[in-house]
């Protein structure tokens, strides 16, 4: 038998989203701020490598934390059901005919099958998790795995708009270089961002890639401003 294809890859996709839109997005705006005041090529590049450093550690942790906090939940509300399934049996014996009937079920049938799945309690509560709570088991190593995912997304981001600084000795030509190496960065990862995620590709690349054009040159002419 056939099986339709699907995205097992949704949380994989949604990591490097997260990590490649602050990298790509951040650490240009913050050397182009840099290179309204500054100069010099060295203290752009370290200040830039070292907000890589702090963006990574940060969001990395963010995500880690974020992965863990999810298993958590999961495994409190699958407790939960089994507690339930022990203590009022009948009660969620009827919760579960109502969620066959409400998916059109006929109610003779509905409890047929509602006394079959009662049988195994760990499929009942896996049920209940599916289709009552509408919660999805957690991958193993969700939290760990998210937090490298986008640690590595950032770092590998966030080194676009960097990189020209520091292959090009002047201050003002690694500027310009930078800023069109990171715009066309952005409107490829604008485009592939939109087709994943089922936007309008045309919307989603031009709001990636105006997002990232606009933080750059607030922070471009505030410090011109403030210099």
């Amino acid at each position: 038998m056939n099986k339709e294809p699907h995205n097992k890859n949704s949380g994989l996709v949604k990591d490097i989203i997260i990590g490649m839109s602050d990298g790509l997005t951040v650490p240009f705006a913050l050397t182009a701020g840099l290179s309204g005041i500054l100069d010099t090529n060295h203290l752009i590049i370290v200040s830039g490598l070292s907000e890589i450093a702090a963006g990574c550690i940060s969001m990395g942790l963010g995500g880690y934390l974020a992965g863990q906090s999810e298993v958590e939940h999961y495994d409190t509300e699958l407790k939960r059901e089994y507690s339930e399934i022990e203590s009022v049996p009948n009660l969620e014996l009827k919760e579960v005919e109502d969620i066959f009937t409400d998916m059109g079920v006929e109610e003779t049938l509905s409890k047929q099958v509602a006394l079959q799945i009662s049988k195994d309690k760990d499929r009942w509560a896996d049920l209940m998790m599916k289709l009552e709570l509408e919660m999805e088991r957690p991958a193993k190593n969700r939290a760990a795995k998210s937090a490298g995912t986008i640690a590595l997304s950032y770092l590998v981001g966030g080194f676009i708009p960097l990189f020209p600084y520091i292959i090009i000795s002047n201050s003002k030509s690694g500027f310009y270089v930078s800023c069109i190496v990171t715009l066309f960065a952005l409107l490829i990862f604008g485009y592939f961002k939109s087709k994943v995620t089922g936007q309008p590709v045309i919307k989603g690349t031009i709001k990636v890639t105006v997002t990232g054009v606009v933080a750059a040159a607030a922070a471009y002419f505030l410090a011109k401003a403030v210099s």
